[in-house]
């Protein structure tokens, strides 16, 4: 009884949804009020129904009811409780309800705190709002129906997929769907101003707030996932260039310049191009992120989905979105008032202008590597697969120059240029030389086997100056209005650093040990102590445990595992790590060659830890600017 009240849940949103879309535009038309503010409680029903209808698979998955399709197709009674409920997103059908969940939350949001503003134009934002609610809402009764019954129904369920059962991965879909569809808004928004003729100024810093939610809930679940990544699959890295990986960085991307953008167009009134274009955009690339994830299209470690129809679908929803946007986009652009506006290259304004189209070549070129593939695929031209050596000759010289840039940003002012200041940060670019000479040299000394990279000494060069030159031209005069900006700057080096330390002067070896066997790398030696069985609450486990030391000193106990998933028949590496400030020990436990041997994969990773610290701050700095902005307001 109860999935039924969810799926009618369900058909409540849709006649909701279809409402919001048409009842408000009917009352703009008549310039009706009451048909106007019917936007606020058909958002709220919205709202209400789909949060009640994932309560309800939600509580499905916690009762073990094999009835329904998608929860034995995703469950087990032997599954811990914490990620039963969590399956309720592990799947296509639970996702795809999340992420419509996630837009009425938006939905709500933006009725809730636009209630005594412009009355016509949040009515209208409402109503596109409702019409993409509308979409998706239908996509998931006909395509993606998660209350669908099974008779008669399995004794068991099919568990969980063993890779989503970690923490990190709970929250990390959840938060991408929140950064994904919060950028909902700002394309609604945005789409507003083109229907009423208003400039992007007009509403710049009421988008502003909304885009900065959007981007740190897509900062922390990218984080996240890259965490999981790490330490889940087993192989060292934390970055693939993975189709899925690249479907959140692409919005992300686009994001951040829009930020930037609307700083701009904010204080100049310059940009509004710039600024609906980067609205749109960073919505629609959002939903094509979905269809990547969830069409099965594209090869991918993330990619579940195993009917390409319903990927097509999501796909034709993205084309319909972006045509409509772009459409009215080319109907209006030409009665903007940006030209008017005057604009000086050399200034803050200039160098904002400089990063978004860095930021867009590489959007640009890394939605090229991830659909290239599936071209060449459909056009019979065989296979082909485009990795990391493509997006790193792309990246490298990208976020070099955004280095850069970020430097010489900061002796900018909005409209002039102050060499005294530039002149005062390349002093600093000195003691930054000798920190990165020092910090190379200190990983080679330890590990003989490693090489000097120019390249990276280059980068991080570069990373610790816009780390020296933030800190000190702020260190006297920190204004709560840009201490935001500082800590999402300072992450960027921070996660620069990190990256760089970690991925040309880490370390590892494969190596086959049995108990009482030891292996040195670099300055640590490992000694593989003794082997065991262990039963967990739905797999078996062989479990190494190894002795590390330092130079000769104790450092670490470090555990890694091989796990057997009985129901899923899958067997998962569960790393060993012992993390630390300068740098992380991380064991692979691989195959069993009897009698207690196994083949292990020993790495070093000096430093990897403030890649994570880094984007956290990078978020963290987008919540201080929130809050900044709201304080603004209020005065």
């Amino acid at each position: 009884m109860l999935p039924e009240l969810g799926f009618f849940l369900l058909l409540l949103a849709t006649a909701s949804a279809f409402f919001l879309a048409l009842v408000p535009q009917f009352g703009l038309f008549k310039k009706n009020s009451t048909l106007i503010n019917a936007a606020w409680p058909l958002s709220y029903i919205f709202t209400l129904a789909t949060t009640f209808s994932i309560g309800l698979l939600a509580y499905s998955f916690a009762v073990d009811d094999f009835t329904l399709e998608y929860v034995a197709a995703h469950s087990n009674s032997q599954l811990p409780t914490f990620f039963k409920v969590a399956a309720t997103w592990g799947g296509h059908e639970g996702s795809m309800l999340f992420w419509l969940f996630s837009l009425s939350l938006w939905l709500a949001a933006f009725a809730f705190f636009n209630r005594k503003n412009d009355r016509t134009f949040s009515a209208q934002s409402l109503s596109l709002l409702g019409l993409i609610c509308f979409g998706f809402v239908v996509f998931i009764l006909f395509y993606s129906n998660p209350f669908g019954r099974i008779f008669p129904a399995p004794a068991e369920g099919r568990d969980l997929n063993p890779m989503l059962q970690d923490v990190g991965l709970i929250f990390h879909p959840p938060l991408l769907y929140l950064g994904y569809v919060g950028f909902a808004v700002n394309f609604a928004m945005s789409l507003s101003a083109l229907i009423y003729n208003q400039s992007a100024r007009q509403i710049a810093r009421s988008m502003r707030g909304w885009v900065l939610v959007s981007w740190l809930f897509l900062t922390i679940g990218i984080v996240l996932g890259a965490w999981w990544a790490y330490y889940e699959l087993g192989w060292g890295g934390w970055w693939f260039w993975d189709p899925v990986e690249n479907a959140s960085l692409m919005p992300w991307l686009l994001g951040l310049a829009l930020l930037h953008s609307l700083m701009v167009t904010e204080k100049q009134g310059v940009f509004s191009y710039w600024t609906t274009l980067f609205s749109m955009l960073t919505f629609a690339f959002s939903v094509l992120g979905t269809f990547i994830v969830r069409s099965g299209a594209l090869t991918s470690v993330h990619a579940f989905a195993l009917d390409n129809t319903r990927g097509y679908v999501l796909l034709l929803i993205f084309f319909v979105l972006t045509v409509l946007a772009f459409g009215l986009f080319a109907l209006r652009a030409g009665s903007s008032s940006e030209r008017a506006v005057k604009f000086q290259f050399v200034s803050k304004s200039g160098g904002i202008l400089l990063l978004n189209i860095l930021l867009t070549i590489a959007t640009v070129s890394t939605f090229l590597g991830t659909f290239y593939p599936m071209l060449f695929q459909a056009m019979n031209w065989g296979s082909i697969s485009v990795g990391s050596p493509y997006f790193n000759s792309i990246f490298f010289p990208i976020i070099t120059v955004i280095l850069i840039l970020m430097v010489i940003s900061l002796t900018i002012r909005w409209m002039q240029f102050d060499r005294t200041l530039l002149i005062r940060c390349v002093w600093l670019l000195i003691p930054s030389l000798i920190l990165a000479g020092l910090m190379i040299w200190q990983q080679i000394r330890n590990n003989s086997a490693l090489n000097f990279h120019a390249f990276a000494f280059v980068l991080l060069t570069l990373a610790i100056w816009l780390l020296f030159v933030t800190l000190w031209q702020n260190w006297q005069q920190i204004r709560l209005s840009q201490f935001g900006m500082i800590l999402a700057h300072c992450g960027v080096a921070i996660v620069t650093i990190g990256a760089v330390m970690s991925g040309y002067f880490g370390s590892e070896i494969g190596v086959r040990l049995a108990p009482q066997q030891s292996q040195m790398l670099g300055q640590y030696e490992f000694h593989y102590r003794q082997f065991s069985n262990e039963i967990g609450p739905n797999f078996t486990a062989e479990v190494a445990f190894f002795d590390v030391t330092e130079n000769g000193k104790p450092y670490a106990e470090i555990i890694p595992e091989h796990r057997y998933y009985d129901v899923r028949t899958m067997t998962m590496s569960e790393v060993g790590l012992d993390g630390g400030f300068w740098g992380d020990l991380y064991i692979v436990m691989g195959d069993s060659l009897g009698k207690g041997e196994f083949t292990f994969r020993l790495h070093y990773k000096p430093l990897i830890r403030w890649l994570w610290a880094g984007g956290i701050l990078m978020a963290f700095g987008a919540l201080c600017s929130v809050f900044g902005l709201r304080r603004k307001q209020e005065k």
